[in-house]
């Protein structure tokens, strides 16, 4: 079988990447202006930590937002830990990186949204016909609407 470039799952890293800088930023200095963030999550994660009552409330996936107050927000290689307020009772949370579909700032239009895959990737590649590379046909149209722009256009 031949190696192959998962792009996927390499954005969805980079994107996970961006979301631990800026809560690291928010950790040593707050939020800046009227920055705000809608995260959504899957409460069902393995490595999710909530309340009982709240993941009984929310069982497949939960919003929280993170405005105006948060505490003991702590930023790690896989996720990150935070205290929010859920009608004035203080609750600590555990949000893995990997259990976050959207990550929203409405403040600034900004937001990443995580593609759920419903099946185990080898076994969808599995059932999908395997062609080689002589065999892979390419429609002509898809080579009409491609651009290639120079790098130089944008340089000062």
């Amino acid at each position: 079988m031949s190696r192959k470039i998962d792009y996927g799952n390499l954005m969805h890293e980079a994107m996970r990447g961006l979301i631990r800088k800026v809560l690291l930023d928010v950790a040593d200095r707050g939020l800046p202006g009227n920055h705000h963030f809608f995260i959504t999550f899957d409460t069902s994660h393995p490595d999710a930590e909530l309340a009982d009552w709240l993941s009984d409330r929310y069982p497949g996936e939960m919003t929280v937002v993170m405005q105006h107050w948060y505490d003991k927000l702590e930023v790690s290689e896989d996720g990150f830990a935070i205290t929010l307020n859920f009608g004035d009772a203080p609750e600590p949370l555990y949000i893995p990186y990997d259990a976050i579909r959207t990550f929203v700032d409405p403040s600034v239009e900004f937001g990443l949204r995580f593609e759920q895959q419903d099946t185990d990737e080898e076994t969808a590649a599995d059932d999908l016909p395997q062609q080689t590379e002589d065999e892979l046909e390419v429609p002509e149209e898809a080579h009409k609407d491609a651009e290639i722009v120079s790098l130089d256009s944008f340089r000062k």
